[in-house]
């Protein structure tokens, strides 16, 4: 038992000696260090780690002690809390900064996602503009300005010789019936099928030669050659009201060739045929008209800086013994369609007719002849006109 003893205190002696060398050794090195501290400022890093040891110790009454016994600790402690200090404000700082970078980086990411959404919606409407803007584009080039100054410029008028008016309407009634305004209001005129079918009885019906269409004639203001008759009116017209969207079927057959007698009766089996296949209201026949002995009438009207050749409306009646239960009808349709061009180009249209003849007018409920322009007239007046006749029909048929 008193080996053992012995044995055990010879042992615990060796700890103690061992942890008395020890703290010896580590007190010798903080002393060395903290010279060196003076003269070499490359150990701050050390310092600052021994110092950061000693933080922990702070209040504790040994590191008391020992910085009132060892200056030198004393002065690695004052150091170490003024770096800790600056570090502590430069982290402050990097962590102010940091945090400004992110709100900063996170307005300025909210930023570009605004211009992000905003140059896609720009180019989603610059899209529309150039689909809408395509297509607005194109009805300029179909609709005339409406509201631009006109003026009828025709060099050698002849009378209208109108005897009845409905509203701003003129009308030459060669007829025996009563045309009153309470039998034509147009307020109730309604167009279920748009469907519009043009054709012309008498296409070779041609206009002066010009510099721009320049063509000679087969007979006296006609031509064979249909690129300069009112069949090629009747293209220009096809064009326009086609950009408006609307279905048009444009017959270009001669029905007047190579036999003028029988012009009506072959342009009948024409509109009958097409009808078989495209129901249509609206049928219109484009003629040129013809003055007799007066070649040089050329009926023209100024609209803003264009001269268009002017129009005119024939309608026929049953007042001749044919046939024809819907002439009031066709009549209400051109009064409507007069109506508005006298609000939107007035001149453009001339004095109505109203006749005995039936112009196969009976075949639509709303059919009619328009004459487009005279002999006088060149056929680029008579395509321009198409221009504002296409716009017109488009207010009162959409």
């Amino acid at each position: 038992m008193f080996n053992v003893a012995v044995l055990k205190m010879k042992d615990i002696l060796k700890y103690l000696l061992g942890i008395i060398l020890t703290g010896l050794v580590i007190f010798f090195v903080s002393k060395g260090l903290g010279k060196n501290n003076e003269n070499n400022s490359s150990d701050n890093n050390i310092i600052q780690k021994l110092g950061k040891e000693i933080n922990f110790l702070e209040g504790n009454s040994m590191l008391y002690a020992l910085d009132q016994t060892i200056p030198v600790i004393s002065n690695v402690n004052d150091e170490y809390k003024n770096i800790a200090k600056e570090d502590d404000e430069i982290q402050d700082e990097s962590m102010l900064q940091m945090m400004l970078g992110t709100q900063i980086s996170s307005i300025k990411g909210m930023e570009n996602i605004e211009k992000s959404k905003t140059i896609e919606k720009s180019d989603e409407n610059n899209e529309e503009d150039v689909q809408d803007g395509g297509s607005e584009n194109d009805e300029k080039n179909v609709v005339a300005n409406a509201g631009v100054q006109t003026e009828v410029i025709t060099p050698n008028p002849i009378s209208d010789g109108s005897n009845t008016s409905i509203g701003s309407v003129k009308i030459k009634n060669e007829t025996d019936y009563q045309i009153t305004e309470d039998m034509f209001n147009t307020d109730d005129l309604t167009i279920d099928n748009k469907n519009i079918i043009l054709f012309h009885t008498h296409s070779c019906e041609s206009y002066t030669s010009s510099e721009k269409y320049p063509y000679t004639p087969t007979g006296n203001f006609r031509t064979t050659d249909l690129n300069f008759t009112v069949t090629r009116v009747g293209t220009e017209l096809e064009t326009y009201l086609k950009q408006y969207n609307y279905n048009v079927v444009h017959n270009t057959d001669y029905h007047d060739y190579p036999a003028y007698n029988g012009s009506y009766t072959r342009s009948l089996k024409t509109v009958e045929n097409i009808l078989q296949t495209t129901p249509s209201d609206i049928i219109i026949d484009v003629h040129r008209d013809a003055i007799g002995s007066r070649s040089d009438y050329a009926p023209t009207v100024k609209i803003g800086d264009e001269e268009a050749a002017q129009l005119m409306f024939v309608i026929g009646t049953d007042a001749g013994g044919l046939w024809h239960p819907n002439w009031k009808e066709n009549l209400k349709f051109a009064i409507k369609v007069q109506q508005k061009a006298n609000e939107m180009y007035p001149g453009l249209f001339k004095t109505m007719m109203l006749t005995k003849s039936r112009y196969n007018q009976h075949t639509g409920k709303y059919a009619s002849i328009i004459e487009v322009g005279a002999t006088g007239n060149t056929l680029e007046q008579c395509l321009t006109s198409m221009k504002y006749l296409a716009t017109v029909m488009h207010e009162v048929i959409q």
